[in-house]
């Protein structure tokens, strides 16, 4: 898997562990591993930027994704291939989300890097079913990858 990182905020992240994570996610989501991936850490500024312009909603917010070739989950016998797009995230809104939830940046920073990748796949949370199924699949995957980095010794 192609999984670029780049990281504009001013926060310290483990660029190495999203990398992991992200190629986790997509293989156990049966994305080909020739498929590509960007993940972007920016400022609340720069985000409120993409929020507005793309979303119309003023203020930052957490992740936003952008879908490429609008890739849906594959099959283990046929995975998806091909440019899965690009999600942004501001770390300073996730801390401030991770604060109130009590758990660390790390923590809150993967729970938004698994919910990007699912708007990447076409999930959805407007209606109350998308809702179940996409936050259903968004805890069976965090719970799969603290399993993965527990056996790993990366807790």
């Amino acid at each position: 898997m192609a999984v670029d990182v780049a990281n504009e905020s001013d926060f310290e992240v483990s660029e190495s562990e999203i990398i992991e994570q992200a190629a986790f996610l997509l293989r156990k989501l049966h994305i080909n591993p020739a498929s590509e991936l960007s993940v972007m850490l920016v400022s609340e500024d720069a985000m409120e930027a993409l929020h507005i312009q793309y979303m119309d909603e003023p203020g930052p917010t957490d992740v936003l994704s952008f879908p490429m070739d609008e890739l849906r989950e594959g099959t283990a016998d046929e995975p998806s291939e091909g440019i899965l797009g690009d999600i942004v995230l501001c770390p300073s809104v996730a801390q401030k989300q991770a604060e109130t939830a009590g758990h660390s940046l790390d923590a809150e920073l993967r729970l938004l890097l698994t919910h990007g990748v699912l708007h990447l796949l076409g999930h959805d949370h407007a209606e109350p079913e998308e809702h179940a199924l996409m936050f259903g699949m968004q805890a069976q995957l965090l719970a799969e990858w603290e399993g993965e980095r527990s056996s790993r010794g990366l807790s």
